[in-house]
């Protein structure tokens, strides 16, 4: 249930609806936008009464939200989300772009793509460390080493760093190598004890959409972040599996369209994993931010064809600098800027 006030109701009227809603043992979020605010009640909400509630002066109107998913609900926070890492915004006006190796492999290796994609333009670094792969015998990430180069490669370029997390009990360390971005794989998109535990942390979650995850259940499994008292949450459409061979998976541009129709949250696309070929990386990045997207997450490597994990979806540093340049030229058309 959502309760929208009036613009001239007074601060003293909300703090003692708020105090009364509390007392039947609900929770509120409250969303304060340029012209109204807007009460959201979650728990047993059969306990309101409506029509007292809609009877008073400085209330709007009282509405009864259907969806299952109540913080991530748009209805509930009618303001487009931006969340801030860093002072960096994902959100908004301005454009995020996440660039970096799909897995970690020397301090070389990854220092100089740092370089090379913050000269680009790229507001931050990503790399994987943990690596979750369909074979138990391919590369599983140099793990903690590679997690202290990812954050050491970060601190020298001045970026902000985004990394996978496997499992709960690696939250400690995350925190403690001072991981800008926390980020729930594919995979572990339904790992629900892992999204209750990040939720209880206030760091920053990019959340990619599951393998043949419906978009109700990727905002659902925002819902347990955000459940949790985390509301920095940003979402990640990385394709999906279908019948199609052709590519990697299948890049639902229109999963954009639908979530910001739904969602307050920020969303990002990302057209490394969703195609694994890197000639098509450029043109479905250029797709994604004028279908809507608040930015793209794109593989880049200095030796693609000698990755050890997903070189044919990586492209180069050169490479990522044409693709930026063609994002200044698409931003401004869109109402965007990078």
């Amino acid at each position: 249930m959502i309760i929208v006030l009036k613009p001239d109701a007074p601060q003293e009227f909300i703090d003692k609806l708020t105090v009364s809603i509390k007392s039947k043992g609900l929770q509120i979020d409250i969303s304060k936008g340029a012209r109204k605010t807007v009460l959201g009640l979650v728990g047993d909400t059969s306990v309101i009464d409506r029509d007292q509630i809609q009877g008073s002066d400085y209330v709007d109107k009282v509405i009864r939200v259907e969806e299952p998913y109540k913080r991530v609900s748009r209805a509930f926070h009618p303001e487009d989300t931006v969340v801030s890492v860093n002072g960096i915004p994902i959100g908004g006006k301005k454009l995020a772009v996440i660039a970096g190796p799909c897995s970690i492999e020397t301090p070389d290796q990854i220092e100089g793509v740092a370089r090379d994609v913050k000269a680009a333009g790229a507001t931050m670094l990503r790399g994987g460390a943990f690596k979750p792969r369909t074979s138990p015998y391919s590369f599983q990430g140099l793990r903690d080493q590679g997690l202290d180069m990812l954050c050491e490669a970060g601190k020298k370029a001045h970026l902000p760093v985004v990394t996978e997390i496997m499992s709960a009990d690696k939250i400690d360390l995350f925190l403690h190598d001072h991981v800008d971005i926390i980020q729930i794989g594919a995979r572990n998109m339904q790992n629900f004890d892992l999204l209750k535990a990040v939720g209880k942390t206030r760091k920053p979650i990019l959340l990619k959409r599951g393998l043949c995850a419906t978009i109700e259940e990727w905002l659902m499994s925002a819902e347990y972040i955000m459940a949790g008292g985390n509301h920095n949450v940003i979402l990640c459409e990385r394709g999906i599996r279908t019948f199609e061979n052709y590519t990697r998976n299948t890049l639902d541009l229109s999963a954009i369209l639908a979530v910001k129709h739904k969602s307050h949250l920020p969303v990002v696309v990302d057209p490394s994993h969703a195609t694994g070929k890197r000639w098509m990386v450029e043109a479905l990045s250029k797709a994604a931010i004028a279908a809507g997207a608040d930015g793209v997450m794109v593989e880049v490597h200095n030796d693609p064809e000698h990755a050890w994990c997903d070189g044919a979806q990586s492209i180069t540093p050169k490479m990522f600098a044409g693709l930026m340049d063609s994002l200044r030229q698409i931003a401004p058309v869109v109402g965007r800027e990078l």
